[in-house]
């Protein structure tokens, strides 16, 4: 898997199309590849609990609906792959 900025903690959405670096303030694309200060945020991708069904879409503990790119900073029951 190849690490984006979308994935760091540090970069802020504008809209789906762009975004900026908390860190340089530079515009950023989500599709971009992931810097020397990337820092890895929680996401469901992540997680040992997610199990993706379909492109784009899969499940929690093959209970919740969730999808790959939701963020789960506040989710107790992430954990890292």
């Amino acid at each position: 898997m190849e690490f984006k900025c979308k994935d760091c903690k540090f970069y802020l959405a504008i809209d789906v199309f762009k975004g900026i670096c908390k860190l340089d303030q530079k515009r950023i694309f989500p599709d971009d590849v992931k810097c020397m200060s990337y820092e890895k945020i929680p996401k469901c991708k992540f997680c040992s609990n997610f199990t993706e069904e379909k492109e784009n879409l899969g499940s929690c503990m093959k209970n919740y609906p969730a999808y790959p790119d939701m963020t789960a900073i506040n989710c107790q029951l992430f954990q890292w792959k």
